[in-house]
């Protein structure tokens, strides 16, 4: 029997303020002084105190801000790597991705293009990357996606939404400071926490699940049922808790894999633009033939939070969106082998998927 070897993100920090030992952590990775450090930084953080004026700029680095109101495309990620290979003669010393998942994978994505020929969309898949990224660092600010510490960077390509999924993808070097996660939109917090919780849920229930995605899988729904459900934590504590969540939920698909709500959010994404957190709520909220305790909490979850989701978004779609959205959902064929097993084509047929996409 042939056992999966699983790369991980080799150095991490943890706590409140850690932010701060950035400089100090990548100051003996510059390659030389005229190898920069190129910082892609979620736009919403132009000109805010809480990461701008702290980013630590030395020599040529140069910070990109990117806008995360859509997910990230294989043709942004070709267009970011050509204006930096066209802005320096020397190859970057390294990639800063600070922000949600979209900008995580992003950084994930320009740091294997750096070293990759071709285009991003050559590489979507599982294993296709034979060169090894430049380095690249993770710093979340928001919680909930996993992009931290996953083995994948999700990506909308001219024909598919899928990852480059590859063991060059991790991050070398994560930061992980919950006071960079304060002033959170609200249902911002939710959807991205359900993303995480839901993680959990489609980990624990799969039929890849093993000892090492089971202990993750298990620490991460109890940190979700805590964060979500109890009234007694702390912002700090609810914080710092959704931020393990985070990384424990992402390490429990990454020694196992996703689920029905992932394929089919894919879809909506692909044809649509559905956010990533949002367009998983919206699936899960249908699923409970499949997850029927999962599905149960989350709807404790959302009733709560006094959360409505997006209601009627399928209603006025033609034979043929509904069926782009098919293909996409069924050209994941690991979430499916996961979610039901070997059998899975025998029972997630394209007129099952179409009757669920149109109850969304």
């Amino acid at each position: 029997m042939s056992y999966k070897n699983y790369p991980m993100v080799s150095r991490v920090v943890f706590g409140r303020g850690s932010f701060n030992q950035l400089d100090d952590i990548i100051a003996s990775k510059r390659l030389n002084i005229k190898a920069p450090f190129i910082f892609l930084v979620d736009d919403v953080f132009k000109g805010n105190p809480l990461i701008s004026s702290r980013i630590p700029l030395a020599y040529d680095d140069q910070i990109m801000y990117i806008s995360a109101k859509e997910e990230p495309k294989t043709s942004q990620v070709d267009e970011l790597v050509e204006q930096i290979i066209l802005s320096y003669k020397d190859r970057p010393s390294g990639i800063i991705g600070i922000g949600g998942g979209t900008i995580l994978d992003l950084a994930k994505a320009v740091a294997i293009m750096l070293t990759n020929k071709g285009e991003a969309r050559d590489y979507q898949g599982w294993d296709l990357v034979k060169t090894p990224a430049i380095y690249h660092v993770g710093i979340p600010t928001i919680s909930g996606t996993g992009a931290e510490v996953s083995r994948t960077t999700v990506l909308t390509g001219p024909e598919k939404k899928l990852g480059i999924n590859s063991d060059y993808t991790p991050f070398d070097q994560v930061i992980l400071d919950p006071e960079l996660t304060k002033n959170v939109p609200k249902d911002q917090w939710f959807y991205t926490g359900m993303d995480c919780y839901i993680h959990c849920i489609e980990s624990l229930n799969g039929t890849f699940l093993n000892a090492f995605s089971q202990s993750y899988g298990e620490k991460a729904y109890d940190l979700c049922k805590a964060i979500f459900m109890e009234d007694s934590l702390s912002e700090e504590e609810s914080q710092d808790k959704l931020m393990m969540a985070s990384w424990h939920g992402g390490m429990s698909i990454a020694y196992s894999q996703v689920g029905v709500a992932h394929a089919m959010s894919y879809g909506l994404s692909y044809l649509l633009g559905t956010k990533h957190g949002i367009g998983n709520c919206i699936v899960f909220d249908h699923l409970e033939e499949f997850y029927p305790d999962g599905v149960k909490l989350f709807r404790a979850m959302k009733k709560k939070h006094n959360i409505q989701l997006p209601q009627g978004i399928c209603e006025n779609l033609h034979d043929d969106e509904f069926d782009t959205m098919i293909d996409v959902a069924l050209s994941l064929v690991p979430l499916w082998e996961n979610a039901i097993g070997k059998n899975w084509q025998q029972i997630i047929t394209r007129e099952k998927l179409k009757s669920l996409y149109q109850k969304m």
